[in-house]
């Protein structure tokens, strides 16, 4: 098994999957060419960036080895090293789907204990 990776998608967007038989991104993924992926160590930040007090998301979790040679690893904030899929996601890749609750302040709860995250 490789290393652990995430996407962050929208319930909606999940829903389109299933039905699709694939996930082949959100908006923002559509118009940069590829799936924004984050490790456990990057995810936190990408939730307060990009998905800040948005609701009703979910957190898939991949096993990088079963992505193939369409993951790459490229430079994105403060030049560090983020993994981008270059083709659509297969859903027999992903490992696990659970909702990301946010506390009273409205701060991303991840299950520490399955995702790896401190």
């Amino acid at each position: 098994m490789g290393e652990i990776l995430y996407k962050v998608a929208r319930a909606a967007e999940w829903d389109a999957a299933r039905k699709a038989g694939a996930f082949t991104g959100s908006a923002d993924d559509e118009r940069d060419g590829f799936i924004h992926l984050s490790r456990g160590t990057q995810l936190k930040a990408t939730l307060e960036k990009h998905f800040a007090e948005e609701e009703g998301l979910l957190l898939l979790a991949l096993d990088s080895e079963g992505l193939g040679p369409e993951l790459k690893w490229e430079a994105s904030r403060g030049r560090e090293l983020f993994p981008h899929l270059y083709g659509p996601l297969r859903l027999t890749s992903v490992r696990s789907v659970v909702p990301i609750r946010r506390d009273g302040d409205g701060r991303p709860i991840l299950p520490s204990d399955e995702f790896g995250n401190p």
